[in-house]
């Protein structure tokens, strides 16, 4: 099971604005990217071609502390904050060389996908929910955090 992991990037030129630093909602791409890649490394696809479920974002949220540019090389730590038989939250860390850039939260909800039908919460299918735990163990601390 799947409590914590971390996701190395590099900061593209086209994530950057006119200031030269990342865009804040590019923030919240880099927690879905490391989402998608934890979900990947639980053997697992948030979007399987043809599944009748999906998983919705239905709470999301960023404190941005310092900021990354061009070329910055750069962590994702995502760690499972919450699960119930709907839903699955998670927190983000970011950090660059220790020092935490940024943080933020994300939840997202299990839902049927049915042609010509309203999306309705339905319950995370077993297969999916028993490849994630929430972390009991004390999270990622990056060097002079202040969590």
């Amino acid at each position: 099971m799947i409590h914590e992991f971390r996701l190395t990037r590099r900061v593209q030129f086209y994530e950057t604005d006119a200031a030269g630093i990342v865009h804040f909602s590019v923030f919240f791409r880099y927690l879905e990217e490391a989402e998608h890649a934890m979900w990947r490394a639980a053997g697992l696809s948030i979007a399987a071609p043809g599944a009748p479920i999906g998983f919705p974002r239905v709470s999301t949220s960023f404190d941005f502390l310092k900021p990354l540019r061009f070329e910055d090389e750069f962590d994702v730590w995502l760690r499972v904050t919450g699960k119930t038989p709907k839903t699955l939250s998670y927190s983000a860390t970011i950090e660059k060389d220790g020092t935490t850039v940024a943080r933020g939260s994300l939840t997202i909800a299990c839902v049927h996908k049915r042609p010509g039908e309203p999306m309705r919460g339905t319950e995370i299918p077993a297969h999916i929910a028993d490849r994630f735990a929430v972390a009991t163990v004390k999270p990622h601390e990056p060097d002079g955090a202040d969590h």
